[in-house]
């Protein structure tokens, strides 16, 4: 059971302004901040603004690309770009930030417009949710982790240990932009990352890796088909053998992705063939998503994946004299957790409790995150944030508002009870 409020906490409560964080929402959600556009330059300008308003030290650059591509850790990106601005925000003071929050501001394409019921960037507020592209995923927990330090600084109560609001882009290709805040030396003795997590805590994140088939086959006019190899049924081979594999794979999921029968899945997720109709194809291009377990080595998943085609296709007469070429394009997303046992878990149920929550179970994501990235720079990391993570990347995106003014409200208390006593 989490202790009552604290008079401290409750001033910062009563600074939080939830109809500014309901506007701030919607302006966020009104720029269209695709990853890999201009978009989300303009989107971190206009935090930048906010973060400055909200009494915080402000870092916003632009991230030499080339470098970041050339780090030898760098995640890896799937949309074209020609920058990236990175954004910080610190409270005054001296030494490490006891917290992070953080948040990224790139979203995913529309897809078909029609399939939509309004404009997916008008930020539509209709039955107490707001509606659109990047509501859910995740502007909301943006907006939620603004709205901590704009209390914190309207309230007058200074802490003992730093906040710090990370503002990331590139997530949702491969997380260069918290590589990148990373790179810079920004780090904090924790960190929450408020993606959507629909009322749990999310303390692990399984990885995901994108891949490339080419599969080949033999031309021949489409009349005489048996003259050629249609590269569509080689294929077919090679795709009943990834289904195997996937089902090996999500035999005995940890614990934690308890209740999800596909923690790990494989998806195909675009196929590409022939030139023309009447004839037979000569190459399938196929690229999909390959789960990484957690704990696993992202090397070792994909040598698996590697050893599965190579191995299937040496039971098909022509694929094993023409094998399938396996590359690793995009995104390459590590899974991560935090450390078992860690405090921090139990200080966010705690606070999300204290104003009125109930009490997050813990569990697992299916999906890669930010999250992967902190971890790995000794950073105690966990998601806790407004939105059904089902909504996200449909045209059925959106959040509901009293939701994301409640996670803003748990994360001021978790930011005052974290940061109130100097680091032990």
């Amino acid at each position: 059971m989490s202790a009552p409020l604290s008079e401290t906490e409750t001033r910062v409560l009563a600074a939080l302004d939830e109809d500014e964080l309901v506007a701030s929402l919607v302006a966020l959600v009104r720029v269209p901040s695709v990853t890999g556009t201009a978009a989300e330059g303009e989107v971190q300008h206009l935090l930048a603004g906010w973060f400055a308003q909200a009494g915080l030290e402000v870092d916003l650059w632009s991230e030499d690309l080339e470098a970041v591509r050339a780090d030898p850790g760098f995640p890896g990106t799937e949309a074209p770009r020609e920058e990236a601005w990175g954004l910080v925000g610190t409270t005054p003071g001296e030494g490490t930030p006891g917290l992070v929050l953080q948040g990224h501001v790139d979203v995913v394409p529309v897809g078909d417009p029609a399939a939509w019921a309004h404009d997916p960037f008008a930020a539509v507020v209709r039955d107490g949710r707001l509606h659109g592209r990047g509501a859910c995923d995740m502007k909301a927990g943006v907006a939620a982790n603004l709205a901590v330090a704009r209390a914190l600084h309207r309230s007058g109560v200074r802490l003992a240990r730093r906040l710090a609001l990370h503002s990331v882009v590139g997530e949702e290709d491969g997380g260069l932009g918290a590589f990148a805040t990373l790179r810079r030396g920004h780090a904090g003795d924790a960190a929450v990352v408020t993606e959507p997590t629909s009322g749990r805590l999310l303390t692990a994140n399984a990885g995901a890796l994108t891949f490339r088939l080419e599969v080949s086959g033999l031309a021949a006019h489409g009349s005489t088909r048996t003259e050629g190899v249609s590269a569509l049924d080689t294929f077919a081979v090679v795709h009943a053998a990834l289904r195997r594999l996937e089902a090996s794979r999500n035999a005995a999921p940890d614990p934690l992705f308890a209740g999800n029968a596909l923690p790990y899945a494989l998806s195909v997720g675009r196929v590409t063939a022939g030139d023309w109709a009447s004839s037979v194809p000569d190459l399938l291009v196929a690229e999909g998503r390959y789960g990484v377990a957690l704990d696993e080595d992202p090397a070792q998943a994909r040598e698996a994946l590697e050893r599965c085609v190579a191995e299937a296709a040496a039971t098909d007469p022509w694929l094993s004299t023409h094998p399938p070429l396996v590359t690793w394009p995009g995104g390459q997303f590590a899974s991560g957790r935090l450390p078992t046992g860690h405090p921090l878990a139990d200080k966010v149920a705690d606070a999300a409790e204290a104003v009125g929550l109930v009490r997050p179970r813990i569990g697992g994501a299916p999906y890669g995150s930010d999250l992967r990235l902190y971890a790995a720079a000794g950073v105690p990391t966990l998601q806790f944030g407004p939105g059904d993570v089902r909504l996200a990347h449909s045209p059925r995106e959106s959040v509901a508002l009293d939701e994301v003014v409640a996670v803003a409200r748990a994360l001021a208390v978790l930011a005052v009870r974290r940061l109130a006593t100097p680091a032990s």
